[in-house]
């Protein structure tokens, strides 16, 4: 059954924008991305807005629908409140035009994590897994980078001088499918505390809530990432070992380096 209905989009770029009325028909089991195309046929041919395949498996189609970060393609009109629906871009990304936002930031963090380095014992596939471990991987391996965790993340949402030491959620599950992964030889923690800003992070569980695909991504990866941190750098008994670890290897520097014939 037709009917009319109200969209506010949010219209401008980098230098200023305002909200525009737009009043476009829709039918029953529409999605919000069906209104914004019909909106660009009818009255705003020039209106900005990323979008792919409209099956909810790119990532494309990110915004922020009556305030909470969603994907376009996947919100159905029928799931929402009566009378006006609002369409803002990405809050925590610069704007580039109307829906459509600069989330390089994104790719600034994909390429500081560090690359899968197999073990020693092990340099080269095919690497041998229990099930449990291919499934906790696989998990994390979901995400389609629709950006929604790292926009709703009020760390670098509400801060943005936070942004060039924080991964954000999303790269915060990536090095922990690395770190959990049974034939990776490269120890992450300190890294991911240091440089990455794990320590920020206060467990809120909103990146979870918005995830399209489900992951756990709080529960499953940054509590458990913030364990290992706590484990690595605080355990008495790792620590212990850590000591007469340098121990070990400056007497074994000092004894080369006096070399044969002294003491």
């Amino acid at each position: 059954m037709s009917r009319e209905l109200l969209l506010r989009i949010w219209r401008g770029d980098a230098s200023g924008g305002d909200l525009v009325d737009f009043v476009v028909p829709v039918e029953e089991g529409e999605v919000v991305l069906d209104a914004v195309h019909k909106t660009q046929a009818l009255h705003a041919g020039d209106l900005a807005v990323r979008w792919n395949f409209k099956a909810g498996k790119c990532g494309s189609c990110s915004a922020e629908i009556n305030g909470h970060p969603r994907l376009m393609c996947m919100t159905r009109l029928s799931s929402l409140p009566s009378g006006p629906v609002t369409i803002t871009p990405l809050r925590t990304f610069p704007v580039i035009r109307d829906l459509v936002t600069d989330v390089s930031f994104n790719y600034e963090k994909a390429r500081q994590v560090p690359a899968f380095s197999p073990r020693p014992e092990q340099p080269v596939a095919p690497f041998i897994m229990y099930q449990q471990d291919v499934e906790r991987s696989q998990e994390f391996r979901k995400c389609i980078e629709c950006w929604l965790c790292q926009d709703v993340c009020h760390v670098i949402r509400d801060h943005e001088e936070n942004k060039p030491h924080y991964s954000g959620p999303r790269f915060f599950i990536r090095w922990a499918e690395l770190d959990m992964h049974p034939n990776d030889g490269l120890d992450r923690k300190e890294a991911l505390q240091d440089t990455q800003g794990l320590g920020y992070c206060n467990v809120t569980k909103c990146c979870t809530e918005v995830c399209p695909e489900g992951i756990k991504i709080t529960d499953n990866a940054i509590i458990p990432m913030k364990e290992r941190v706590v484990d690595a750098k605080y355990d008495p008994l790792v620590r212990f070992a850590r000591r007469r670890l340098r121990r070990a290897r400056g007497t074994a520097s000092s004894a080369t380096s006096q070399g044969p014939g002294h003491g």
